[in-house]
């Protein structure tokens, strides 16, 4: 698997994984956060989706851990209340640290794309686990699962650009009265 990531970029984005949903949400969230985002990610999906999806939000979160270092100068806080026609999704998230998500999402589909609605949860969870943030994620309103899903990843997108901005105001400290992150 290969992941980079550039936090100031300019949303491109190059994305394989074998999972056309995956690759459509990494792709919103590149587009959408403004980030850089090259994955190439292939597994057993033969058997099952689920490792292939974990394995890319680890990877994913890992690298948008070590992206943000020591976490000076940042934002920190971010969250975006996105719709998609009928659907509205809340993301909130503290670059804080701690990894920790509340995700509450309800989908009537079982799989769209070949992505198991199931691994979305699972996805959100382990990627604020690697990354060290808190993340939470609810889905307010909303029909269609491809627009309540696509709504979740582009707010997530919104909330990581405003969280990753450089606060000139800190001059390079540690968003934190503990002095660390």
């Amino acid at each position: 698997m290969r992941v980079q990531l550039t936090l100031e970029g300019q949303g491109d984005y190059h994305v394989s994984t074998t999972i056309p949903m995956l690759d459509h949400m990494l792709e919103q969230l590149a587009r959408h956060g403004q980030l850089d985002i090259t994955i190439d990610a292939s597994g057993d999906t033969d058997r099952d989706a689920h490792h292939l999806v974990e394995d890319v939000a680890i990877t994913l979160g890992r690298a948008l851990d070590e992206a943000l270092g020591d976490r000076r100068g940042i934002e920190r806080f971010g969250h975006a209340i996105v719709p998609l026609d009928e659907a509205l999704a809340l993301v909130a998230l503290d670059l804080s640290g701690r990894g920790y998500a509340a995700v509450n999402v309800e989908f009537e589909r079982t799989e769209i794309g070949g992505l198991p609605m199931e691994n979305v949860a699972h996805f959100l969870t382990s990627l604020a686990n690697e990354a060290r943030m808190t993340l939470h994620v609810q889905v307010l309103a909303g029909a269609n699962d491809h627009h309540k899903l696509e709504a979740i990843f582009k707010g997530l997108a919104r909330a990581l650009r405003q969280a990753v901005a450089i606060d000139p105001r800190r001059f390079g400290e540690v968003p934190s009265t503990k002095e660390t992150l």
